[in-house]
């Protein structure tokens, strides 16, 4: 048997990205689902998977009382929760501080705070009594950004930095029973968007180069798809290979690797 044979995982954000890759990861290795996702169409979409060990909830990471409802469909269809992974997120597209009029980075800050941060914080609330009960995990998706510059602008790498301190702090306080640890993983051609409030919303970072990006400032200089970063996600979430492991964040980006000749 697998690390993930009949564990119990709640993914927000499990239609499209890296969840979807993870979602499908998981179903592969035996893992049993619950996915809070807030676009009906991809609600829709996971459901014509037809797999009667993943279910689709339809709501907002940004309501308690949604991820609520999350945790509890998967103790009505499980019997309990392992693993809680939050992973929805919003990008600013690289704005800088000076390119933001003061009423936009006032907006875009609570816009990008909200469901970047609070987020990740009213999910871990809601799964914590079933993760207590389970001794189980909490696994943050992150960013290269939680370390380096040029992730994004100055309201993401805000809240990835803040990201890091949650998972720190969780893993102090949630000990010895709940691991908390997060995932950074770098740039990929996604659907991820931007904050109506900065008219990112239409965006997204699939439209842009980036795998120029990649080549420019990865060390591995090779196309990446969300796949490419579920292993890490896979070992987290794991019933037996990374249980000495918490208040960690792996970043798996390449971001911050120097290519030859650039040291």
């Amino acid at each position: 048997m697998g690390g993930l044979e009949g564990r119990v995982v709640l993914v927000t954000g499990g239609g499209s990205g890296v969840g979807r890759a993870i979602v499908d990861r998981f179903l592969d290795e035996g893992a049993r689902l619950v996915v809070l996702e807030r676009d009906p169409g991809k609600v829709a979409s996971l459901g014509e998977i037809g797999n009667s060990d993943l279910v689709a909830v339809t709501g907002d990471v940004t309501s308690y009382a949604d991820n609520e409802r999350a945790v509890a469909a998967a103790v009505e269809a499980f019997g309990r929760l392992d693993v809680f992974i939050g992973n929805v997120g919003l990008w600013d597209f690289s704005r800088t501080l000076v390119d933001l009029s003061p009423d936009e980075l006032e907006a875009g800050f609570h816009d990008l705070f909200t469901v970047n941060v609070l987020g990740y914080l009213l999910g871990a609330k809601a799964a914590a009594a079933a993760l207590r009960e389970s001794r189980g995990a909490i696994i943050l998706t992150l960013s290269n950004a939680s370390f380096y510059p040029q992730g994004g602008g100055v309201l993401y790498t805000a809240t990835k930095h803040a990201g890091l301190g949650i998972v720190r702090q969780l893993a102090y306080e949630l000990a010895p029973e709940i691991r908390v640890n997060g995932v950074a993983p770098g740039g990929m051609a996604t659907n991820l968007s931007g904050p109506k409030s900065l008219g990112l919303d239409e965006r997204q970072i699939k439209d842009m180069p980036i795998q120029d990006y990649l080549e420019k400032y990865s060390a591995l200089e090779r196309a990446i798809d969300p796949a490419d970063y579920v292993g890490t996600y896979a070992l987290l979430a794991s019933s037996r290979d990374a249980l000495t492991v918490t208040g960690t964040v792996f970043d798996i980006s390449a971001v911050g690797t120097p290519r030859r000749g650039q040291q």
